[in-house]
């Protein structure tokens, strides 16, 4: 769903977004009248209240949003997106108490806020409408609004609706409606094309497992994009418990977010070759699954025991991380809703990465701030080397122990990305309980960082 800006010949609402510390000194500036029923309304600054001033006739001849503290505004993002559910429908122009720095992220915030996710519900619509900021590029940030509803969707979408095909046909609609090519390598094809990991995990489904791949772009520097599409992971023989199964769904959130930061890629026509690969399965329970203690050979030789089938991401994510070195590109990136460990490292709003490259790893952290789209570097820690290494096959899928699980599943894919610069984040893909411009349910990490960065990293 297309998440866009108010038309900007529309006649707007003044809108003032005030601070708690500044509210005397603004309502002492306003008519009598005014600022006598923006106090009887009870409008203090706070973040998240609203309140319309009408004019004389009646009708709304401004809008007072609260904008908090400083400390307040710290611990959290997409502020003005707070009250955005509560204005009545009309067109807003933001007159006053916009930060310059922050102007992007509040703006992208407001759009954001209008998601919904009605596939299966009809929902509640957002009415208020925004103009473009000042200073804002509204090319810009209506494609990082489109393409996190683009995430969103895909991750939302129950399996029965969203399988390998499905994932697809999405990344065929995106390749489409930019001119990109794609092609897909299916079920047993991908033996016969040497991927027999994807096809071990993935061939216990009905559903086919498959390799999907899309290039976009003839000119400048390489991207590789390599995104985890499991579109439901039962855990295989290693099942999982019911409520560990519960938001599944989700297990394809690294395909889903690669999808969306290939839409802002080339909605942007950024001058860069890009090249998307998504190995798409459904880790499911037959006579067919793989099995515990067997020792499959990746693409590039190596061969994995097998310790636990619901470790299963990184052995899909190892085929193609192969397939793309063979073609080394300027940067390879993996994003896959990988490892419990990194939730319990950093949260759930938090996508920490893994790279090699200081230069890239600092221009990541700063891409986070001003993104609104938190990051945290991790460490590939070499001593953990010898935990993925079980000496009867080259690598263990699922060291026993449990210690620094999100590392040691970096470590692993490391292995599969030969020697290209590399980056791999392991997100959580879903917000838990809804924030501002952040309804519970999918959610995309570490795109839009990535994409701020991505003129530091490739010299664009």
């Amino acid at each position: 769903m297309p998440l866009t800006f108010a038309d900007p010949s529309a006649e707007a609402i003044p809108l003032h977004l005030v601070e708690t510390e500044a509210l005397d000194s603004f309502l002492g500036d306003l008519p009598p009248r005014a600022a006598a029923t923006a106090r009887t309304l009870g409008f203090s600054g706070a973040l998240g209240r609203s309140v319309i001033l009408p004019g004389e006739d009646g009708t709304p001849e401004m809008a007072l949003v609260g904008y908090g503290s400083a400390s307040e505004r710290a611990r959290g993002r997409f502020h003005t997106a707070a009250a955005v559910p509560a204005l009545p429908e009309g067109v807003y122009e933001i007159a006053s108490g916009l930060p310059e720095d922050a102007a992007e992220s509040e703006a992208l915030g407001w759009l954001l806020a209008s998601y919904r996710f009605d596939r299966y519900r009809t929902q509640g619509t957002i009415a208020a409408q925004l103009k473009v900021p000042a200073g804002v590029d509204p090319v810009r940030v209506e494609a990082m609004a489109t393409a996190e509803a683009l995430t969103r969707d895909l991750i939302n979408t129950p399996a029965s609706d969203m399988g390998p095909e499905e994932l697809e046909t999405a990344l065929s609609d995106l390749g489409q409606e930019f001119g990109a090519t794609v092609t897909a390598i299916v079920g047993d094809d991908l033996l016969a094309q040497n991927f027999p990991m994807i096809h071990a995990v993935g061939r216990a489904s009905p559903r086919a497992p498959r390799l999907l791949e899309m290039t976009w772009g003839t000119a400048g520097p390489k991207l590789t994009l390599v995104g985890k599409g499991v579109c439901f992971d039962t855990g295989g023989l290693n099942l999982k418990p019911g409520s560990s199964m519960g938001l599944m769904k989700k297990d394809m959130g690294g395909a889903a977010t690669v999808l969306g930061l290939a839409h802002m890629i080339m909605a942007l026509e950024l001058p860069l070759q890009l090249r998307v690969l998504i190995p798409a399965v459904e880790n499911s329970v037959s006579g067919a699954s793989f099995r515990p203690q067997d020792i499959l050979t990746a693409r590039n030789g190596e061969t994995v025991e097998i310790n636990n089938t619901d470790a299963e991401g990184r052995l899909v994510l190892a085929d193609a991380l192969a397939l793309a070195a063979e073609d080394p590109p300027d940067l390879l990136v993996s994003m896959a809703t990988l490892t419990g460990a990194a939730r319990v490292a950093v949260g759930p709003d938090i996508a920490p990465f893994y790279t090699g490259d200081e230069d890239l790893a600092a221009a990541l952290w700063a891409a986070g701030g001003k993104a609104s789209d938190p990051c945290w570097r991790m460490p590939f820690h070499e001593p953990y080397e010898a935990m993925i290494e079980p000496g009867i096959a080259d690598l263990d899928n699922a060291p026993s122990g449990g210690f620094a699980g999100s590392i040691t599943a970096a470590l692993f894919l490391r292995r599969f990305a030969g020697d290209c610069r590399y980056v791999h984040f392991d997100i959580y893909g879903w917000q838990p309980s809804p924030a501002p411009a952040r309804p519970k349910g999918g959610a995309g990490q570490g795109a839009r960082a990535l994409l701020d960065a991505l003129p530091a990293a490739l010299g664009l």
